[in-house]
């Protein structure tokens, strides 16, 4: 009999609703889900502030690059490297 297929998202939402529960050990909930307290209850205050919607993966892309160089320059080196093979 093969295992049932479950979401991140249900077993996110498991936690929570488990984690809501009255006398429930967060720590305990944490440990059992294999993830670590502090993950726990980013999920719990995220829950709280937004609902499901904040129980989905976000992107881990910065927010900035600030070691980027500025598009003008991008565009002339690639025009001196066109010129200059």
């Amino acid at each position: 009999m093969p295992w049932p297929e479950r979401s991140t998202m249900s077993i996110r939402r498991e936690f929570v609703l488990l984690a809501g529960q009255p006398e429930s050990n967060v720590r305990e909930l944490c440990r059992r889900y294999g993830v670590s307290p502090r993950t726990g209850y980013k999920w719990l205050d995220r829950y709280r502030e937004q609902g499901d919607t904040g129980l989905q993966d976000r992107s881990r892309r910065p927010l900035s690059s600030p070691g980027r160089s500025d598009p003008e320059l991008e565009q002339a080196v690639v025009q001196l490297h066109h010129r200059y093979p």
